[in-house]
């Protein structure tokens, strides 16, 4: 076992938790997998590429970590079931749980010129996903009586940042979806907080880039870091919200986005 996992499974910033990921089989997801793991935690990988999460799930664990896997997508309520179930069934429990995945839609565009297909699914991914995945979380956290969730927003959550119409209705919505879950149940011991990321060296976003390159430039013109971030920046922000180190923040969103909001 690596040394440095070892001494983080009693040290580590998440010793002792058992933390769900979803988004998981690369990006941000990807780098908070192997993040928390190296931090203690024991992580359940959930996303809909069985390859990339079992190649994932083998890296953890021959790092010394701890980690399991299962297939799904967070708009199918018996696939989050089917995660949640196996943090139970193969860790004993769920402490923690960052609520990644996203989809910022395939359409560019004005809002009326925008197919209808198109918003359902942004609003499925990044709604109703964050929906289905704090049903099935909170009641194991609740007979715990203890937990931490963090939910994946935007700048778009706040701002109208150019991105397409649905994407920014949908981040506003997890930011609400964040404030009344940490509102509920807070006096349970639970915390919930959200992400504001901003534009992120993500699978996507490269291949958007590569397709296109002068969107390098544009996806951080409004920035006041020049540049995107690295999926283990977003990560580092999601481990403090997950830790106690954080144990008073909650109903907040805590911001990794350059700058944007600022200016």
């Amino acid at each position: 076992m690596n040394s440095r996992i070892a001494s983080a499974h009693t040290t580590g910033l998440l010793a002792g938790k058992r933390v769900m990921i979803t988004g998981a089989s690369s990006g941000i997801g990807e780098a908070a997998a192997r993040l928390f793991a190296s931090e203690g935690a024991a992580v359940v990988l959930m996303a809909r590429r069985e390859d990339r999460l079992e190649h994932l799930t083998l890296a953890i664990e021959a790092a010394g970590g701890r980690a399991a896997f299962s297939v799904g997508d967070v708009t199918h309520t018996e696939d989050v079931e089917r995660a949640v179930a196996t943090a139970v069934e193969r860790f004993g429990g769920l402490e923690g749980a960052f609520n990644n995945a996203g989809y910022a839609g395939s359409a560019f565009g004005l809002l009326h010129e925008l197919p209808n297909d198109d918003f359902d699914r942004v609003m499925e991914v990044n709604v109703r996903g964050t929906w289905n995945c704090l049903r099935h979380q909170i009641p194991v956290m609740l007979a715990a009586g203890r937990g931490a969730i963090v939910n994946t927003a935007s700048s778009a959550g706040l701002i109208a940042t150019g991105a397409p119409s649905p994407y920014v209705a949908a981040k506003h919505a997890v930011l609400g979806l964040t404030k009344a879950s940490a509102a509920e149940y807070g006096a349970f011991g639970i915390r919930v907080n959200s992400l504001i990321v901003g534009t992120t060296r993500t699978e996507m976003i490269t291949a958007a880039v590569e397709a296109n390159p002068e969107l390098e430039e544009a996806f951080v013109a409004r920035q006041i870091q020049k540049r995107m971030a690295e999926p283990q920046e977003v990560a580092e922000a999601a481990l403090w919200l997950l830790s106690d180190r954080s144990s008073f923040a909650t109903g907040s969103h805590v911001a990794v986005d350059g700058g944007i909001l600022a200016v």
